[in-house]
């Protein structure tokens, strides 16, 4: 899956200062719906502390959003007939560095995952489990009754062919498995830690991390 012209909108989004900012897969299987969670030696300040989503990982890339970087522009600011659908806090967030002009919904649909139904749900693409694209170009009260919330990003995070890859041999991210309500969580800014703690080995620990090591 590669973003169509239906699953990034442009969107007219002036952020703060501070804000904005693949050769051929080897036996690496594809981590699409799977979370990146940046380890503490990542100091990409992009990437610091980030809870990554991947959306699409293949042997052409991956790319992926940020689910732990809310920004102050509320979603009613920039796509009021969404703002309705969305989860609190009601803000957009970024997604990632790249194409911050573009918009992308993701939003959890409830229950088991069904092929027949998916193809009945106008205007919302299954990318992982309950997870996955909203068109953002589609009536909102065509997929009101379906969703169970609704986040809005500003931007992606994208590789080229390998480059993620190298990244998770250097030690740059952990790969844990996604839960729906990781795209929902209502307190963002704590779910590194909070992903972190639900595991069931040593990366629990990472969660203790001090926010400056040089305190430690």
């Amino acid at each position: 899956m590669r973003l169509t012209p239906w699953t990034a909108l442009p969107l007219t989004l002036r952020l703060p200062a501070g804000w904005g900012i693949m050769s051929t897969m080897t036996e690496v299987s594809s981590l699409t719906g799977r979370l990146l969670v940046a380890t503490p030696k990542l100091a990409d300040p992009n990437f610091e502390r980030a809870v990554l989503l991947l959306l699409d990982h293949d042997g052409e890339g991956a790319l992926g959003v940020v689910l732990n970087r809310p920004t102050p522009v509320g979603v009613g600011d920039v796509l009021e007939p969404w703002a309705g659908l969305a989860v609190a806090p009601q803000v957009v967030f970024q997604g990632g560095p790249v194409a911050l002009d573009s918009a992308l919904g993701l939003a959890v649909v409830p229950g088991e995952p069904d092929t027949a139904r998916d193809g009945d749900l106008l205007g919302w693409r299954r990318v992982h489990g309950a997870i996955g694209l909203v068109d953002l170009e589609a009536p909102p009260e065509l997929l009101a009754p379906e969703l169970s919330s609704l986040r809005i990003f500003a931007g992606y995070a994208g590789w080229g062919p390998g480059q993620l890859e190298r990244e998770l041999v250097d030690g740059a991210w952990y790969v844990v498995e996604s839960e729906p309500g990781d795209v929902s969580a209502p307190d963002p800014q704590r779910l590194w830690r909070a992903v972190l703690r639900r595991q069931r080995n040593e990366l629990a620990m990472v969660a203790t991390y001090p926010d400056d090591p040089s305190l430690n």
